[in-house]
């Protein structure tokens, strides 16, 4: 992995932070609305940490694909992971 792992930790210990607290948000019973909302919180950091990878993927594994004459193989891989995020 390309992207900076220190970034890529510190997100996904505070998405599993979050993740706990709704687990006990959810044994404790609490408003669905604030539950919903701190899900949202622990999906956005997941976001932020796939976008530091894909961005890390795209500058250093994608761009040495183009410069090598063979970025098809590349290209199809994030074609493949757009069309399964976009449903």
């Amino acid at each position: 992995m390309q992207a900076d792992k220190t970034t890529v930790q510190r997100l996904l210990k505070t998405a599993v932070g979050q993740i706990n607290g709704v687990m006990k948000m959810v044994d404790d019973d609490r408003y669905c609305i604030d539950i919903s909302n701190q899900l949202q919180a622990a999906v956005a950091i997941l976001q932020k940490a796939n976008r530091e990878v894909l961005h890390a993927h795209m500058r250093c594994c994608v761009t040495e694909a183009v410069e090598s004459g063979n970025p098809d193989k590349k290209i199809d891989e994030l074609l493949d992971l757009f069309d399964r995020t976009g449903k």
